[in-house]
């Protein structure tokens, strides 16, 4: 008994040991795999520490910004840019702007040092509740460091990145330049960088003339720009709103009244004046060329230039309404070429929404082109409705008259093969606009056409040669091609003037005669040349004055065969022709090709008293800083003798009016 008793107690004892040597061995071993832990945390501590950007660098914030073009009034035209940002002062955007993005986005930035430890534990309870991650808890100092110092990658070790460098940011940085570079960084849609550029697209003001009611809206944006947007969902951006004065509300940092009186507040969504319109494409594009090539595409795009330009807005808006009403003119004078294209019934809503979504049908104005597409026709009426986005309007018979009475067709013709310039059900068609909203049937539209023909034009001042206008083509969309100053052309009669300057500057005078008659020249192993007049007549011995006057041809050869033709391409260049020229007597009937700008730049010896002048179109650069990189300084050259430049401007009459005497006058090309 004695014995197994005893033996029953070493077996307990036996067991408690072994029981307390497993304890010990899971306590050493979670020792150690705590510890192996610890370190493996510290090790990756100091290899995301020593990886990590430096922070010093937000102490000298220079984001993207846009780079900005005038005219030579002071009002902007254009803008070049990656991402579109004004850089404004903290000390200019309103407190109350200020307040709305912290009550929204980090009730507690005041208090925290980057960390926000109370969200992050709300905001985890209420995922685990609804089962989903519906709410983050990123202060607005880890979205500065998110933006600022990491990639967009969505890796785990991002977090811990953005909240070292958050700490590290709120030992640096003091809060207002860590909401400098919120409010001027962040993304609020629409293309918009930045608070200012924000209130300037939805609101067209500065920021620092927003009311609560639009500041509300602004920070309202930052949990979604594109869905939250008040031009497209203003419902939407509406119920942010209402979010965001919650908010505020409850921090204090408005009363009840101002609250209501925000919510009351109508939101007019009214952007400022476009630039980099169509009128200004070809200009823009020029002196984006030469922008680039001098000071590089980042300087350019991201670098906040102030560029002042020669541009004429008004100028240029003229030469824009009048290169294309011409071009118009000349293209409905060969007819109607009939449809785009033709839709077929199921097709119709989905072409009207992306018409829609390329356009403000909103802001319909008077003698403005869209793409159409019929959607009725009534043919004992003579008229068609015609649907542009989501706008509606009468197509009369009467506003479709230059296309000489095209027939109206009731049905779908989607299927029909060849091209047919009937007006159909479905039929894709460009309409003027004639009046936005005459009734209830909506708009009143006219039928149209885009030209096929090009053109260009060219207006520069002949005493310095700043160019106020110039227009490359019909359309920057449809062909960049700049017509302007890259197309050469056959001037024509337009070269005449030329050649009569240059024979003046070699003692012949305006009165100086030459026999208009028939003459023939060999042809060296080709047919002989004999030039003849537009008119195929002659009037004998002639002035110079008269032969200008009449643009007599044959006169005009045989004043460049007696000055030379060597003589005369070098009197060319001048006056500006740097295209080269053909060294035969052709020449004198405009046979060599070139710019507009360089017949431009000719002409204007004639109007600036014989001085030539570089056209240029940049009169100054300047950089955010304020220093000046470029400033124009044009020369004026002397071109023509005291005498040949006194006739030049009409002193004895020998350059008549219609050829730049007093005045520069080149015909579009």
């Amino acid at each position: 008994m004695t014995s197994q008793a005893e033996h029953g107690k070493s077996a307990r004892s036996r067991r408690k040991k072994s029981g307390k040597s497993g304890v010990a061995v899971f306590l050493v071993t979670l020792s150690v795999f705590l510890v192996l832990l610890v370190f493996g945390f510290a090790l990756y501590f100091l290899y995301l520490n020593a990886s990590l950007p430096r922070v010093d660098r937000l102490a000298d914030y220079r984001p993207p910004i846009v780079t900005q073009v005038y005219g030579d009034d002071g009002t902007l035209v254009g803008e070049f840019f990656l991402e579109r940002r004004t850089v404004v002062p903290v000390e200019k955007i309103p407190k109350k702007l200020i307040q709305a993005f912290v009550a929204a986005e980090d009730s507690n930035f005041f208090q925290h040092k980057g960390l926000d430890y109370l969200g992050i534990v709300r905001a985890a309870v209420k995922n685990l509740v609804s089962f989903s991650r519906k709410e983050g808890a990123s202060t607005i100092t880890q979205q500065v460091a998110k933006s600022m110092l990491l990639t967009p990658e969505k890796k785990f070790s991002r977090k811990f990145k953005e909240a070292i460098l958050a700490k590290r940011m709120e030992e640096r940085l003091s809060k207002d330049d860590i909401l400098y570079i919120y409010l001027n960084q962040i993304y609020l849609g629409a293309g918009s960088y930045g608070v200012q550029i924000a209130a300037e697209t939805y609101f067209g003001k500065d920021v620092e003339n927003l009311n609560l009611a639009e500041m509300a809206m602004l920070a309202g944006l930052t949990k979604g720009p594109e869905l939250y947007s008040p031009i497209k969902h203003l419902d939407r951006a509406r119920e942010r709103q209402a979010y965001v004065l919650g908010r505020m509300l409850e921090e204090g940092y408005i009363t009840q009244a101002e609250a209501d009186h925000a919510r009351r507040t109508p939101i007019v969504i009214s952007s400022r004046k476009k630039v980099n319109s169509a009128q200004s494409a070809y200009f823009l594009e020029h002196i984006r060329i030469q922008l680039e090539q001098k000071y590089g595409e980042d300087l350019l795009y991201k670098g906040g230039l102030r560029i002042y330009t020669t541009m004429n807005a008004e100028m240029q808006k003229a030469a824009h309404e009048n290169v294309v009403s011409g071009l118009k003119a000349v293209d409905k004078r060969q007819g109607f070429r009939g449809p785009v294209t033709s839709l077929a019934p199921e097709q119709v809503e989905e072409f009207c929404r992306k018409v829609e979504q390329g356009i403000d049908t909103a802001s319909m104005k008077p003698g403005e082109t869209y793409q159409g597409v019929v959607v009725a026709v009534d043919r004992s009426k003579g008229e068609a409705t015609v649907r542009v986005g989501d706008r509606t309007g009468i197509l009369s018979r009467r506003n479709m008259a230059w296309a000489g009475g095209v027939p109206l067709v009731d049905r779908y013709e989607s299927g029909v093969r060849e091209k047919t310039k009937s007006i159909s059900l479905g039929s894709v068609i460009e309409v003027s606009v004639i009046t936005p909203d005459s009734d209830k049937r909506g708009a009143v539209f006219a039928l149209d056409q885009e030209p096929l023909a090009q053109a260009a034009l060219i207006a520069l001042d002949p005493r310095t040669g700043a160019v106020k206008a110039m227009i490359g083509g019909y359309d920057f969309r449809r062909s960049q091609f700049n017509r302007a100053v890259q197309a050469r052309r056959n001037p024509g009669s337009a070269f005449k003037p030329i050649i009569y300057a240059a024979a003046l500057d070699k003692n012949m005078t305006a009165a100086t005669v030459i026999d208009d008659s028939p003459v023939e020249y060999p042809g060296n192993g080709f047919k002989a040349w004999k030039p003849k007049n537009y008119d195929n007549t002659y009037r004998g011995p002639v002035t110079m004055r008269t032969a200008l006057t009449n643009s007599i041809n044959v006169v005009s050869v045989k004043i460049l065969e007696s000055i030379g033709v060597d003589y005369a391409i070098e009197y060319a260049k001048k006056l500006g022709i740097t295209s080269p020229l053909t060294a035969n007597l052709t020449l004198a009937l405009g046979s060599s090709s070139v710019t507009p700008l360089e017949l431009t730049s000719a002409y204007a010896v004639f109007a600036s008293g014989g001085y030539r002048t570089v056209p240029y179109f940049i009169t100054r650069v300047v950089d955010a800083d304020g220093r000046i990189l470029e400033q124009a300084e044009p020369p004026r050259i002397p071109a023509f003798s005291p005498v040949s430049s006194e006739a030049a401007e009409g002193g004895d009459g020998a350059i008549p009016a219609e050829y730049g005497g007093g005045a520069t006058a080149v015909p579009v090309v």
